[in-house]
Parts: structure tokens; sequence; C-alpha cells
């Protein structure tokens, strides 16, 4: 079963097959302008959006890093993302 918790009757598509998500789900949501959506076709045809988590890991301010930790963690990084696991 799926719970419609927004709903609004029709949302254009425009020129270049972008779609307005409404402020309310936007909000509900919490996404922002850079967020990551997931998209996917349902086993009933349906179009469905599910924002992705933020998975990155985030240093603090502060730590000094060494030049070849740098890179481990940008090699890393891109590794992820190349994989589908980052942005």
């Amino acid at each position: 079963m799926c719970l419609v918790f927004y709903y609004m009757d029709k949302v254009k598509v425009t020129r270049s097959f972008q779609v307005t998500i409404p402020r309310e789900v936007r909000e509900a949501l919490g996404i922002r302008v850079g967020d990551y959506l997931r998209v996917y076709l349902d086993d009933k045809g349906r179009i469905v959006m599910e924002k992705i988590s933020a998975s990155r890991r985030t240093l603090r301010a502060g730590k000094l890093l060494t030049p070849e930790e740098i890179d481990e963690l940008v090699a890393k990084g891109l590794g992820e993302s190349v994989a589908g696991g980052g942005d």
C-alpha cells in the first residue's frame, strides 16, 4: 500500500523534460538545491523519486592532513562516485 501525504493534481513537463517538485513535498523531505534524487519506475509503471541521503563523511575543522591523506580521500570519494555510492 502506498500512502499519499501530499497531492498535486498535475505538474508540467518542460521542454527539457524537467518537472517542479511541489513546495510542500520539498519542505517535508528537506530537499534543497544540489541534492540528488533516485528516479525509477515501479512495478505499476509509476515514476518514483527518492531523496538520496548523503553518505559522505565530513572532516572536522582544524584537522591537519598530509598531502598523501588528501590524495587517498579524493581517490576514495571518486571511486564511490563512479560506483554509484556518491553524487
